[in-house]
């Protein structure tokens, strides 16, 4: 992943495309989101990752981490013999700031507007 361009103070490192579109392929996946949710309380071991994927074997559950590591969403420490791993929060909010946000706005403006004419307003 290449390191983000740093914008305002306030804001969030802005993505490069290339970078988007390793977050967008990461998320399109229901077993990494599912990774991802496992991570957003606690770091877990990769061998808890692995026992919660029963249906999975050892090597595929790794090779979506792979990928989660890759779009910058999730971070590995190793710790003696164990590898924790770690929800890793930043590209996901720039692309709620980037694409969710500013359309959820235009969507909430649009149903201000519609219930206003419903209104007769």
């Amino acid at each position: 992943m290449s390191r983000p361009r740093r914008a305002s103070a306030k804001q969030t490192p802005v993505l490069d495309d290339a970078d988007e579109d390793r977050v967008f392929k990461a998320l399109a996946s229901r077993t990494r989101r599912e990774i991802l949710d496992l991570l957003k309380d606690d770091p877990r071991t990769t061998g808890s990752l692995c026992a919660a994927f029963p249906d999975l074997d050892r090597c595929t559950v790794m090779q979506h981490v792979k990928v989660l590591e890759q779009a910058g969403l999730v971070g590995a420490q190793r710790r003696g013999r164990e590898r924790w791993n770690h929800l890793t929060p930043l590209p996901i909010k720039h692309i709620h700031d980037r694409w969710i946000g500013p359309y959820a706005a235009s969507a909430v403006d649009l149903l201000d507007r519609l219930a206003s004419d419903l209104d007769g307003g």
